[in-house]
């Protein structure tokens, strides 16, 4: 079977499921969705809430970085499967503009899944804008097979 046409562990239900079970504080307020999950690559949306937001009237820098990192961790996942324990070791991000007090979008595209390494980038935009308002790279650490599955 051809690489891009890898039976995915989860269905996005599945995968919302799953992660509301084994992650329930991040999507109790309901500021996160995940709107799409393909090969390699997911879409995730930060609600616009005023508590995201920094003086100034503009999403803060902390929110972007978790929807980051969060969005990061469902492409992963929808990858690999029930692996609990895959964990961040290294984002970045850069700030290229001041985004609108309004859903922020990440579209979330992994460059290298290994067995215990994933490498992928993030493009923030606001909703209704194609232009980026941030851009992250990540990397996570994958536990071995056995180790964290559940």
């Amino acid at each position: 079977m051809p690489h891009h046409a890898k039976a995915r562990p989860f269905t996005l239900d599945e995968l919302r499921a799953y992660l509301a079970e084994v992650f329930p504080q991040v999507w109790a307020r309901g500021d996160y969705a995940i709107e799409a999950v393909g090969p390699m690559s997911a879409t995730v949306r930060l609600v616009y809430h005023p508590d995201h937001l920094r003086p100034g009237g503009t999403i803060s820098g902390p929110a972007m970085f978790t929807l980051s990192d969060l969005a990061l961790y469902v492409a992963i996942l929808h990858e690999i499967g029930r692996v609990k324990l895959a964990v961040t070791t290294s984002l970045t991000i850069n700030f290229l503009r001041k985004p609108e007090p309004r859903d922020l979008i990440a579209r979330v595209r992994l460059m290298k899944l290994g067995k215990r390494l994933a490498v992928g980038e993030v493009a923030l935009t606001s909703e209704g804008s194609d232009e980026m308002v941030a851009h992250a790279t990540g990397t996570y650490s994958i536990p071995a097979k056995g180790d964290a599955e559940g």
